[in-house]
């Protein structure tokens, strides 16, 4: 089975998928042929509190010759061991799908089988939200609530670019923001930037809800949806804080 990384990963806002994200394993950089052969995949569903930020993460490996294996360490590896984070792509479950199959596994199975191959979860520490910005929401707002999301990998400049057009970023900006948008839904307000973290391959998302409704289902959605489309760029969510 060979696959061309580069297509392996869309690059457009996608419609909304299913919960379970995808990933495809290549081989070391010294075992590559010309033609680049997948090794595996990977499988992950994050764990989170009510008001949406991570309380940790199950995955699953498949590899043609080992089956369904969990690994809490796997998942570690995918977001701090550069030699790993270079093998591996995000991916559809759709292109997982063809990988899985083209490898010899048949057909893929269900997410709710996938799951019960998830077996050695990774908690991830949580505090209560920290106060970034003024206590008090706008008037006409009930609720102010910020969030970041931290991803490992990094970002071609192409794909910024994408980005910048997907999400209508306007020229100019902040030097700290590379992209950035704007959601207005039934009365709230989500706005949102991308920002590099520290001076590693790391990313950020700061996501900002001002909520006139009750409807803290639009605020899940727009923050997972806006986790999905990173991660189809190419980025690998990490944990989600929230800071009010």
């Amino acid at each position: 089975m060979t696959t061309d990384p580069l297509h392996a990963v869309p690059v457009l806002i996608p419609d909304a998928g299913p919960p379970l994200d995808y990933y495809l394993v290549l081989p070391r950089l010294d075992d590559r042929s010309p033609a680049t052969t997948v090794e595996g995949i990977v499988v992950e569903e994050f764990t989170r509190h009510h008001d949406f930020t991570t309380t940790g993460l199950d995955s699953a490996g498949w590899t043609p010759e080992a089956g369904w294996w969990s690994s809490a360490a796997l998942s570690r590896g995918m977001r701090t061991d550069p030699e790993v984070l270079a093998r591996v792509l995000p991916t559809s479950r759709r292109e997982a799908e063809d990988v899985h199959r083209a490898l010899g596994g048949g057909r893929l199975p269900d997410e709710s089988v996938l799951r019960t191959h998830f077996l050695d979860h990774q908690p991830i520490a949580t505090a209560p939200p920290l106060r970034l910005g003024p206590a008090q929401p706008p008037a006409g707002f009930h609720e102010r609530r910020v969030y970041r999301v931290l991803f490992a990998k990094d970002l071609r400049a192409e794909q910024v670019a994408s980005l910048r057009t997907a999400w209508r970023t306007p020229a100019g900006g902040t030097a700290a923001s590379v992209a950035s948008g704007r959601l207005d839904e039934h009365g709230d307000q989500f706005t949102w930037d991308l920002r590099r973290v520290g001076h590693s391959l790391a990313w950020c998302l700061d996501m900002t809800a001002l909520l006139r409704t009750d409807a803290t289902a639009a605020l899940g959605s727009t923050l997972s949806e806006l986790t999905n489309v990173l991660r189809q760029h190419g980025l690998i969510p990490v944990t989600t804080e929230r800071f009010s």
